[in-house]
Formats: C-alpha cells, sequence, structure tokens
C-alpha cells in the first residue's frame, strides 16, 4: 500500500472552520479564535483565544473540545494538543482535555456541571436554524415569493443559494428531513408552519437572528480591541 500524505495545516484549518461558537453560529476560523496551529508528523498543536477571559466555562470547554475532535478526525492525525488562552478557566479547562476528561468531570466543583453539554448544543443549534431559515425567507421575500408561497414550498423548489446550503446544513444537525420533498418552511421540531402563521413566525425568527448578530458583532470587536487586531485583519 503506498504511504498516506502528511496531515496538512491547510487540512487540519478545514477540519476546524466546521468547529462554531454555539452563541453566535460562526466558525472560530473566521472568528480568528486560532492563533496558532502547528502539525508535525501525524500530531497537531492548536492555540485558541476567545474575547473576554470571562466567557462562559462550557462555552470555552465546547469549542475547545469540539476544536480537538475537528483536528483528531484529519487522516494521519494521531494526537491534538489544544490550548486555551487568558481564560479564567484556562487551567482546567486545558487540563481536564489533556486527560480526557469530559466537562463535568472538569468542572465537578462548578453549578455548572449539571448542565449537558449535548443540551447545550441542541439549544444553539435550533437557534441556529431558526436564524438561518429567516435570513433565506427575507432573500425570497426580496427575490418576489409571497409567504403563502413559503408556506407552501418543499426544499426542492428553494433556488440554490449560499444561504440554503448554511439553511440545509443547520437544519440536517437537527437530524430533520433535507430531502427534495420535504416542506420548506418548517420549526426546530419538524413541523410544518401554517401558511396563517408564517408572518408571526418570521418575527419571532427576526428576533432570535438579531440577537446572534449584535452578540457576533460585540464579541469581534472584544476581540480587536482586546487583541489589538487590526480592520484588514478582521476581514
Amino acid at each position: 500500500m503506498p504511504n498516506q500524505a502528511m496531515p496538512t495545516e491547510a487540512a487540519v484549518l478545514d477540519a476546524l472552520s466546521g468547529v462554531r461558537d454555539p452563541e453566535l453560529d460562526e466558525p472560530i476560523t473566521e472568528l480568528k479564535f486560532i492563533t496558532e496551529l502547528r502539525v508535525a508528523e501525524d500530531s497537531v498543536d492548536i492555540r485558541l483565544r476567545l474575547p473576554t477571559p470571562y466567557c462562559a466555562p462550557n462555552f470555552a470547554y465546547l469549542m475547545a473540545a469540539d476544536a480537538r475532535e475537528a483536528a483528531l478526525s484529519v487522516p494521519g492525525i494521531k494526537r491534538a494538543n489544544v490550548v486555551l488562552e487568558d481564560h479564567h478557566t484556562s487551567e482546567e479547562i486545558n487540563s481536564g482535555l489533556a486527560a480526557g476528561r469530559g466537562f463535568k468531570e472538569t468542572f465537578r466543583y462548578f453549578e455548572e456541571t449539571e448542565e449537558d453539554l449535548d443540551e447545550l448544543r441542541t439549544i444553539f443549534r435550533r437557534k441556529a436554524f431558526v436564524s438561518r431559515q429567516e435570513k433565506l425567507c427575507r432573500a425570497l421575500l426580496s427575490g418576489g415569493y409571497s409567504s403563502a408561497e413559503l408556506a407552501r414550498m418543499k426544499l426542492g423548489n428553494v433556488p440554490p443559494s449560499e444561504a440554503l446550503e448554511k439553511y440545509l446544513s443547520r437544519r440536517a444537525e437537527l437530524g430533520l428531513d433535507v430531502s427534495e420533498e420535504a416542506p420548506f418552511l418548517v420549526n426546530p421540531d419538524g413541523e410544518r408552519i401554517p401558511e396563517d402563521v408564517v408572518v408571526e413566525h418570521l418575527r419571532f425568527s427576526r428576533l432570535t437572528r438579531l440577537s446572534i448578530e449584535t452578540n457576533s458583532g460585540l464579541c469581534r470587536r472584544l476581540l480587536a480591541t482586546r487583541y489589538g487586531i487590526e480592520e484588514k485583519e478582521r476581514a
């Protein structure tokens, strides 16, 4: 058998682009959370930073743990060392990850240990789904579709776009039907939105999207201020 190609930084970065800040629904690569990435043979070292030293420990742990899993998914990578910098629980998170401990075991003396991280992931995946659906609906409404048409539309009838691809991705993460015959406009439980409540549904969804976008803008500014990131670097 031919020798397996050495893993590259580009391959690891590509895998890390699938790791999102759970609250902001944006990749940690685009948010400039990665400060260092080194690949050596079958191992990788990754350093992460966050906008403030007081980001919630559960969010911080989620991103660090997900970054480690993403790196280990790259063919040829057998060891992934993830270090979180300048956070008030960096020591706990870094030692927990290095020892292979879960969140509850790592933070057994915190009240937050009662929280299931899988449940936390689901909560933010539902919010991301609602936000991405609202963005896509806004684009369709601007393109001339009516709210009644959206209610009757199937996924196979939605014009191709980047917004559609992101919506389908968030939809699939919730285990919802993404086949062409599936109804387009559904709630996070997969239930079709009736035509007479589409406007109300989109109004509520807009609030969710604006909350995510506001938090995203704030985090970007905090990160830029904390680490002196120039505008061209943030772009």
